[in-house]
């Protein structure tokens, strides 16, 4: 459970630290948004990999561990994407998270 709260939270960091110049921030001068950015993603990193330790170590493999943060940036994304960048959710976008949400469970299927 320790390792998706910190990737919930990683991912959290990961998409306003990659998405939050593309509302209102489009103005601001390129080597700014990239330093901000980083400054966001540090907290990214501080998050996930002490979830990715930690999954590790309680037997998860690499893949799952890949895949379920594929999932979780997924879900985060399609909420920031509605919310802050006011982009509708279309068919496609629930087609590709069943997708990912197969391909978590085809690697937590028989562990």
């Amino acid at each position: 459970m320790a390792t998706v709260l910190l990737l919930i939270c990683s991912n959290l960091f990961m998409t306003v630290a990659w998405y939050w110049h593309l509302k209102g921030g489009m103005n601001k001068p390129l080597a700014a948004v990239i330093a901000i950015s980083w400054g966001l993603a540090f907290f990214e990193y501080c998050l996930a990999v002490p979830a990715n330790r930690i999954g590790y170590s309680g037997g998860w493999t690499a893949g799952q561990l890949k895949v379920t943060q594929e999932a979780i940036a997924l879900i985060i994304f399609g909420g920031f994407m509605v919310v802050v960048l006011k982009e509708p959710l279309h068919w496609r976008h629930f087609a590709a998270f069943g997708c990912i949400m197969a391909a978590v469970g085809f690697l937590f299927v028989g562990r």
